[in-house]
């Protein structure tokens, strides 16, 4: 190899250098690094999460269910209640789960009569003092309210309205998809 200059070889020892910093800049800038957010855990570990910088560009298609101050604040307890008491599958015993939610939270003073569960919107008016709500979706009744749905030939459904779902004998997201009958809650 033939030798080169001492100035030709600074200078492409200058300019080889510059255009390796120029390639790590432009690197850097067009990867930005993700910040983490440190925190200690129940147990004293330490954890990270990613830190979410972007806009999330999907909607909420289902809210959180208000909790309505002229409701009986009894009623958010009989969904608290069903909740803690509720399975992760039905065990088709969702009347008998909302009537104990009920009882046990002090809303009514005595265990309903009725066996089916399309029966107890009829049951919660007439005889412990239950109104049904000009409401008919699901989603925006309020937290605590009995939603009655019907069925032609079953014996229907009953289940609590929670702030980020629904309970019966289960948990669920989303309501039932049997027709709607009505929305009850007391005053």
């Amino acid at each position: 190899m033939p030798r080169l200059p001492n100035k030709t070889f600074r200078f492409l020892i200058i300019a080889s250098s510059f255009a390796l910093t120029a390639t790590a800049v432009r690197g850097a800038t067009a990867e930005p690094a993700k910040s983490c957010f440190v925190f200690k855990d129940a147990q004293g570990k330490s954890q990270s999460a990613e830190i979410v910088t972007k806009y999330q560009p999907k909607k909420i298609v289902n809210p959180i269910a208000r909790v309505d101050s002229s409701i009986d604040p009894k009623l958010c307890r009989a969904a608290t209640i069903a909740q803690e008491r509720a399975h992760a599958h039905s065990r088709s015993r969702c009347w008998q789960y909302v009537k104990e939610a009920l009882l046990a939270s002090g809303v009514i003073g005595s265990y309903p009569k009725t066996a089916y569960a399309k029966e107890a919107g009829q049951e919660l008016v007439s005889s412990y003092g239950f109104k049904k709500l000009a409401v008919h979706d699901p989603f925006k009744a309020p937290v605590g309210a009995v939603l009655v749905y019907g069925a032609s030939r079953a014996a229907g459904h009953v289940e609590l309205r929670t702030k980020d779902g629904f309970v019966s004998d289960f948990r669920s997201k989303i309501p039932s998809p049997r027709p709607l009958i009505g929305v009850y809650a007391k005053s």
